[in-house]
């Protein structure tokens, strides 16, 4: 018995994921070299509380910058890989928030009411079940809105894993955030915007459910609608 609980436990941390590093134009930067380095960086365990400071970049040390600011074009796309790949069903999101005046991507913690998210991505359903675009996925990327304004950014990746969100904290929240430098931006304004934590209930509808049965008839990602600009 203990040897198939051993079993059990390292089959689900393996099937737990992180987002190291950064993906655009063809081409992967190093790990944890753009990307905050997050705490499930060694154990690739996911958030679950959704009121704790993890919920917006899930940072391991926080207040200490990623290595450098990744320089991105508005209207080019980026994105992030998943290590090993995304194994659990469930919702993706990309949000931003822009450094305030007299700070940097860098120097930021992203707190306060400054989130808009750039992109969702739901299920197509069907009477056999839920399915989910972003499983088994080893990259995720997506549009940078050609009307944001330039400047710095933090750039923020969101996978939720819903196979064990029928009760209250079973979802399981894979995040990573980005430093970012967008150029050759619009004049959007982007919203509305949220906060990290603030954003989010555990009894969200979009977050506490049961994918599996009854089958769900429709599904809407947590959070605030997407700014598309």
């Amino acid at each position: 018995m203990k040897f198939l609980g051993a079993l059990f436990l390292a089959a689900t941390a393996s099937a737990h994921y992180t987002f190291p590093a950064l993906v655009a134009g063809g081409s992967t930067t190093g790990a944890w070299q753009y990307v905050r380095k997050t705490t499930n960086y060694q154990s690739n365990g996911p958030v679950t509380d959704v009121t704790s400071n993890q919920i917006r970049c899930y940072e391991l040390s926080p207040g200490t910058p990623a290595q450098g600011t990744y320089e991105v074009a508005a209207g080019s796309t980026i994105g992030f890989t998943a290590q090993s790949s995304i194994t659990h069903p469930g919702t993706l999101q990309f949000y931003m928030a822009k450094a305030p005046s007299g700070q940097t991507a860098a120097s930021w913690d992203g707190s306060g009411n400054v989130w808009f998210k750039i992109f969702e991505q739901g299920p197509t359903i069907t009477a056999k079940g839920l399915s989910w675009p972003s499983q088994d996925k080893s990259q995720v990327t997506v549009p940078i809105p050609k009307s944001l304004p330039s400047g710095e950014y933090l750039f923020r990746v969101e996978h939720i894993a819903l196979h064990s969100a029928a009760t209250a904290g079973g979802a399981q929240f894979y995040i990573s955030c980005a430093q970012v430098k967008v150029t050759g931006g619009g004049s959007g304004t982007p919203g509305p915007l949220v906060s990290f934590p603030g954003a989010y209930k555990a009894t969200d509808p979009g977050i506490m459910l049961n994918i599996y049965y009854p089958i769900p008839t429709s599904y809407t990602p947590p959070g605030p609608k997407v700014w598309s600009g």
